[in-house]
């Protein structure tokens, strides 16, 4: 399972919040790309980077952050927030993003960001399905739209989506673990049969249909062995980094583990 530190942006500093709600806002270092060098130092190589004013202005805003972290280290770096349009999409990907992530454009403008899928490919598009009571939410959280979560994901299945992040909202930042239960039926929900053919016949084999990254609330470090037992592709770890409850050491010894 890949460990993808998470750095969250507003006015190009490194902060969290809980629960999506902007007026917790917590200050952790007004420097985004030391963190991403000391995660790098710790043998990560994965960083998802959220543009947190771009999700509140509907458009592209701290892609300097985006360029400089991808110039000065070689973290492959998913980004997110305020991504809206092909010009933003642009910025994203000439600034360095190895992967951008489409959470309110993949409900409010269904047919620009399938088109995105087909244009740049389902290794570069990630599917943000972040949810409150299983109903996807929008506009940095703000919002909360009439999409049921499973059945949201699996019509992007069907459209080739493979990368989904899917962030409970009510474990966000509250450092009271994730929502194993809630991974377990995505996982479960948008299963595949595998049909393969041998010398001793035909053979049938469930396999997971996309690769889900878990996201929300993680606050330990043993959850995370629980998360990949689970099938998660990969786990964004935040405020347990910040708040030293997961030590960078920890995760480094995981990685050399796997």
């Amino acid at each position: 399972m890949r460990i993808i530190p998470a750095i969250d942006i507003i006015e190009g500093k490194c902060v969290r919040l809980s629960k999506g709600d902007y007026d917790t806002k917590k200050v952790y270092n007004e420097h985004p790309l030391e963190v991403a060098k000391e995660f790098e130092a710790h043998g990560i190589q994965y960083l998802h980077l959220v543009d947190l004013d771009g999700a509140k202005s509907k458009h592209i805003v701290n892609h300097k952050v985006l360029e400089e972290i991808a110039t000065k280290t070689g973290l492959k770096i998913d980004f997110g927030g305020g991504l809206k349009s092909d010009e933003d999409l642009r910025i994203a990907f000439e600034s360095g993003a190895h992967q951008i992530t489409g959470g309110s454009i993949a409900v409010k403008d269904k047919e620009t960001f399938t088109r995105w899928i087909g244009t740049f490919g389902p290794e570069k598009i990630i599917l943000g399905a972040d949810a409150m009571n299983e109903k996807v939410a929008v506009s940095g959280w703000q919002e909360q739209s009439t999409e049921e979560l499973v059945p949201f994901i699996r019509q992007y299945q069907k459209k080739g989506i493979q990368y989904v992040i899917c962030t409970d909202i009510s474990k966000d930042g509250m450092l009271e673990g994730p929502s194993f239960g809630l991974y377990e039926k995505i996982i479960s929900e948008t299963a595949v049969v595998k049909t393969t053919v041998d010398a001793s016949g035909v053979h049938d084999e469930t396999v997971p249909g996309i690769q889900l990254i878990a996201s929300g609330g993680i606050s330990k470090f043993e959850e995370l062995p629980e998360l990949a037992l689970l099938g998660c592709e990969g786990a964004i770890i935040g405020k347990a980094i910040y708040e030293n409850r997961i030590r960078l050491k920890q995760l480094e010894q995981y990685i050399q583990s796997v």
